[in-house]
């Protein structure tokens, strides 16, 4: 059976523990399909409002009013849990003692309760006594003894039994460890790592049974060392997040920053259960608790559950708010400040991760950030090199741990490689550093690095001297590797089209942020021309940060404020028919969209003949925000959905109202299966959990309307619209909000002119007419928009902060 159908086969499954991972746990599993039984115990006393209810502690809403309250929470929980608030209705509440026996009926039971080894083996115990052979049990423990956790257990229990660490935010984070105990049968470790790679969409590591497993035994030894290092060169808590978040290759969140989010409490809890595990020394002292961190807990600054930490908001007296530091030496809060230096400069303006790591290291070894920066770096990666074998057998886990875990940008290993491993060995054993023996004995053997690439294959280095295959992860189509190893088929600065295999090619956009602008453009020509000579269809997708965040918006303000109009309108026609020519292309065209998909990246999509989204994708026509409306095709498609929705004779009125607020209010989705809320989902669409394999999906839906008979759109098309009736209930609408103080007057402006644009303009109700109509109406309108001086302010204003302005 395969990984895929293996995942497949769990339909049922039950979360012990209803605080915040058990409800986040049993949301993505909900996400995924399953439907979920929420367990938590009975409470042992009415609240004040179940006393004036007249309940009682037998009542149902009270045995489960813990999972009640956690489900009721999940509908509103920031950031979402669920793909879609419906999804919400596969999870059933209940208890641990009234539901027990409906645990023999699922097919997966994950124990999630409190951090407590005695607590964890008790709930175990009594998961136990109604087990059904063959159903799989998990702990979601973020670091505890797997195989202390089922002592006493029956020997068939303890096979089906393993660790899954899902990491917080459940949805959101992609890593999950799991963690064979001794007993474990491994069709069980393959068929849970099956299930949260295929059904949750996650990336798996296999970790061993230590304390803290991987991920978090190196981030918080980071994080430990980081304070030590902050100590030892006099730096403020502002210059560590200075140096340590994406001058370093990881996130704005920094150290301390970070540090803030998890909780002080937390991290002490992670650091105590390395020491008081270990039976090493060094490593003893090495995960004492700091000073100034027991400091910190002793006054109940824990971070932001807290209300301060490392940082604090204040409230300024005549409205807004200020971001605070606080001085460790003295104990008390500052104003952040900006930092600012050579090196910190150098790393910003570096490309890529690597680059900035080692513009921070080396653009100069004598200053003291350079010097900081590299003690940190040091120590994180040696303490990974010495645990290799020891809480993993692969140091592609150990990288992927930290990349899928802690949202590093490079794992320990893939940085020592950017950073040159010859290099900094060298620097290491002449500062008087132990170098791990097995590293030592891969540079005499030749090697200069732990990873290698041949073709489309990647190897990495194996504690033992060896060079092993790294294991790619199944379905996915890695378009970098394929240009690697010279598939592309032509492309320029802004996009590529890459031979996929089966004589299908794919459209990849790799500019600044993925925004359009003619590059793009020109090449989206270029390749609908080259596919309809030689391949059997077209994939839209890339393996960026986001999909496409939109238009070039620098180049469209710089012209508007040039008054060159002329060319404004140039830009759009470009666009305009780029997609149109996209959208009639006699091959089958698929689009991929993933992660943040705005504006015009939702128009690139919509010429697709179907849509396949990530389950992470936030996609919306956010054209207001900047003042203008969407004019790639956007408002022409949307009004092609009402068309649709209403059929031949229906009422297109009520389908473009919605159609019209929704892009009028600039509203994105919350997640791919989200699109159809908002109104922007065609049959044809749909969404998939795991976006990894999105480009892979996307070439074999080419692939099925190819061999199907595929016949492009029409090119002579005709659309049903509202007309100058269904413009006028638009524009009464838009009104009403203005009126009503809703909307500034700029924003009915803009309003007037997408209803006048969506409903087809001066036409009569229920007239035909073409997709080029449509088109000229959105061009005429976007540019008296880009003319507007309040839209130009609200241009410059998304660019200078990235924030919409309503103005």
């Amino acid at each position: 059976m395969g990984a895929a159908s293996q995942g497949a086969q769990v339909r049922r499954a039950a979360v012990i523990g209803s605080g915040v991972m058990g409800a986040g746990i049993a949301a993505h599993l909900a996400n995924a399909g399953m439907s979920v039984l929420l367990l938590d115990i009975p409470p042992s006393a009415l609240t004040d409002g179940e006393i004036k209810a007249g309940r009682t502690l037998e009542d149902a809403a009270v045995r489960n009013r813990l999972s009640i309250s956690a489900v009721q929470k999940l509908a509103s929980s920031q950031p979402p849990a669920l793909y879609d608030t419906a999804f919400i209705q596969r999870i059933t509440p209940g208890n641990l003692e009234d539901d027990l026996p409906k645990l023999a009926q699922t097919d997966w039971i994950i124990e999630a309760v409190v951090e407590r080894l005695d607590v964890k083996q008790d709930v175990l115990a009594r998961v136990e006594s109604v087990w059904r052979p063959g159903t799989m049990v998990s702990s979601n423990t973020s670091g505890l003894s797997v195989a202390a956790m089922v002592e006493g257990r029956g020997e068939a229990f303890k096979r089906h039994f393993a660790a899954t660490h899902f990491f917080n935010p459940p949805r959101h984070m992609k890593l999950v460890e799991v963690v064979p105990a001794p007993d474990t049968d491994p069709d069980i470790t393959a068929r849970l790592t099956a299930v949260c790679e295929w059904r949750l969409g996650k990336g798996v590591v296999r970790a061993k049974d230590t304390p803290n497993f991987i991920a978090n035994r190196i981030g918080t030894y980071g994080m430990l060392v980081t304070i030590a290092a902050m100590r030892r060169f006099g730096l403020t808590v502002d210059e560590v997040d200075a140096l340590t978040g994406p001058a370093m290759g990881r996130p704005k969140t920094a150290t301390f920053r970070m540090l803030d989010l998890v909780g002080l409490d937390t991290l002490l809890h992670v650091i105590d259960n390395v020491r008081e595990r270990s039976d090493n020394k060094e490593e003893q002292e090495a995960f004492a608790r700091p000073p100034d961190l027991e400091a910190l807990r002793k006054l109940g600054w824990i971070g932001e559950k807290a209300g301060q930490g490392f940082y604090r908001k204040i409230k300024r007296a005549g409205g807004g708010s200020d971001i605070e530091t606080l001085d460790l030496a003295t104990m008390t809060y500052a104003p952040r400040r900006s930092i600012s230096s050579p090196v910190t400069e150098a790393a910003k303006a570096a490309k890529g991760s690597a680059g900035k790591v080692k513009a921070l290291l080396f653009t100069d070894v004598n200053d003291n950030y350079a010097q900081f920066a590299w003690a940190t770096v040091k120590e994180v990666l040696l303490y990974a090199a010495r645990q290799l074998g020891h809480i993993a057998d692969s140091l592609v886990d150990i990288d992927r741990a930290l990349v899928w875990g802690f949202n590093w940008e490079l794992g320990p290993f893939e940085l020592w490689d950017a950073i040159g491993l010859e290099r900094s060995v060298e620097r290491m054993k002449a500062e008087g550093d132990a170098v791990p023996e097995w590293v030592d004995a891969w540079l005499s053997a030749g090697h200069r690095t732990f990873y290698r690439t041949e073709g489309m294959q990647r190897y990495y280095a194996g504690g033992d001297g060896e060079w092993y295959r790294a294991a790619g992860e199944a379905d996915v189509i890695p378009l970098a590797g394929l240009r690697q190893a010279g598939r592309v088929v032509l492309g320029n600065a802004g996009a590529s089209l890459i031979d996929i295999g089966d004589d299908v090619a794919c459209l990849a956009f790799h500019s600044p942020n993925n925004a359009i602008g003619g590059d793009i453009l020109a090449a989206i020509r270029q390749s609908a021309e080259e596919v309809s000579r030689n391949w059997r269809g077209l994939v839209v997708a890339n393996e960026g940060r986001h999909f496409c965040v939109g238009a070039n918006l620098m180049l469209l303000l710089m012209e508007a404020q040039n008054g060159d109009f002329d060319e404004v309108d140039d830009i759009i026609r470009l666009f305009q028919d780029s997609m149109l020519g996209l959208k009639r292309l006699d091959r089958p065209v698929v689009a991929a969209p993933h992660r943040m998909t705005l504006g015009g990246g939702v128009e690139a999509c919509l010429p697709a003949d179907a849509i396949l989204f990530a389950a992470e994708t936030y996609y919306g026509l956010v054209e207001t925000g900047v003042g203008l409306i969407p004019a790639g095709g956007g408002c022409k498609e949307a009004a092609i959905m009402a068309a649709s929705r209403a059929g031949a004779s229906g009422d297109i009125q009520p389908h473009l109202n919605a159609l019209f607020e929704t892009i009028a209010m600039a509203r994105t989705s919350t997640s791919g299966f989200d699109v159809e809320r908002i109104g922007l989902k065609r049959p044809q669409d749909r969404a998939i959990i795991r976006g990894e394999t999105r480009i892979a999906e996307a070439k074999r839906a080419v692939l099925e309307l190819d061999r199907a008979g595929y016949t492009p759109p029409e090119t002579d098309a005709r659309i049903r619209i509202a007309g100058r009736d269904g413009r006028a209930v638009l524009q009464l609408g838009v009104e009403a909000m203005r009126l009503g103080g809703h909307i500034s007057a700029h924003d009915a402006h803009i309003g007037r002119k997408l209803a006048h644009v969506l409903a087809g303009g001066d036409a009569a109700p229920g007239a035909e007419v073409s997709e080029q109509y449509l088109l000229d109406l959105e061009r005429e309108a976007f540019l008296s928009l880009c003319g507007e001086p309040l839209t130009q302010v609200r241009m410059r204003h998304m660019l200078a902060t990235g924030k919409p302005l309503r103005n």
